[in-house]
């Protein structure tokens, strides 16, 4: 019996021992430090304030909105840094920036800490405020002179230039755009429209196919057919070209009539009907013309052309032909 109770005594005296050791470990601790306690007038110092509680605890740090003390100023609250220290306690770390514009000794107000109805204090700190040193206004100092400076182009524009320059570019292009637009289409061209080639003049046309056709030499080929149907395509494109006929729809006597018809092609229509005659006679009936024939045809033929090209027009023709109207 007696080692029992010496048991359950021995159990109470640790578990009493155990509970005062929890009841010290909760116990929350508040520290504040100065980086220097020296201070130059309107620079800023941190105040760290170092809380050590429980990680399961709900308390509040009570600091001043505007001043920790008389002519010591708190600029601003930097965000406050929690670190686990084991055993379930934690360590909270916060700096509040200091600044005063009045040189003295300050002794702080310590910092409070709200936690489960209780408060506890912090340590308080003295602060010492050195004042900067000024000019004594001795020396009267003047005006400074006036400086001249490097001046651009831009400087002597007007303000609203300057300010809305790309603007006004901009609508001076597109009014320069518009302009050349209407230009244009005043004077009836289209800008986009592919280039056209000049036309060649009937007369320059036959005598270039006439020179290309006595280049090939078909005749000496043994080819007189395609020879004549040639010449006398090259001969219907000109009577279209140069006077309206429409010969490549034609007969020979219709050419004829129509050659007659013209007081312009009425001397020299005989090369015409020359160069008609010997072609029908090679592609209708079949007939080998010989060589001088061919060469008369295609001299009938140049010169038909020659004779029928249209005439310069002089300021005599002009006259000429108004005296005619009049």
């Amino acid at each position: 019996m007696n080692i029992l109770r010496h048991i359950k005594l021995l159990i109470l005296i640790v578990l009493a021992f155990s509970a005062g050791n929890t009841a010290v470990a909760a116990s929350p601790t508040l520290k504040v430090s100065l980086d220097s306690a020296y201070l130059l007038m309107g620079k800023t110092t941190p105040l760290h304030v170092e809380i050590v509680n429980d990680e399961s605890a709900d308390g509040q740090l009570i600091i001043p909105k505007d001043s920790i003390c008389d002519k010591v100023e708190i600029l601003k609250l930097l965000s406050a840094d929690t670190t686990s220290v084991g055993s379930g306690r934690r360590e909270i770390r916060q700096d509040i920036i200091l600044q005063s514009f009045d040189s003295g000794v300050y002794r702080l107000n310590p910092i409070k800490y709200v936690e489960n109805g209780e408060t506890i204090a912090s340590n308080r700190l003295v602060l010492k405020v050195f004042p900067v040193s000024v000019d004594t206004l001795e020396t009267i100092h003047d005006y400074a002179d006036i400086a001249d400076i490097d001046r651009s182009f831009i400087d002597y524009l007007p303000d609203f230039v300057v300010d809305y320059g790309l603007w006004i570019l901009a609508v001076i292009v597109v009014l320069a755009i518009l302009g050349y637009v209407y230009y244009v289409i005043r004077r009836k061209k289209n800008p986009f429209a592919p280039h056209q080639p000049k036309p060649v003049p009937p007369y320059e046309k036959a005598i270039d196919a006439l020179s290309r056709l006595r280049g090939e030499k078909l005749c000496e080929q043994g080819r007189e057919k395609e020879f004549y149907t040639r010449l006398t395509d090259i001969l219907r494109i000109y009577l279209q070209g140069r006077f309206g006929v429409n010969a490549m729809e034609m007969t020979t006597t219709q050419i004829r009539h129509a050659l007659q018809a013209n007081e312009e092609t009425r001397l020299t229509k005989r090369n015409m009907e020359q160069v008609l005659e010997t072609a029908d006679f090679v592609k209708f009936a079949k007939v080998r013309p010989l060589p001088d024939d061919n060469v008369k045809a295609f001299n009938s033929a140049m010169q038909f052309v020659e004779d029928t090209k249209p005439q310069p027009v002089t300021e005599g023709n002009n006259e000429e032909t108004e005296t005619k109207k009049q």
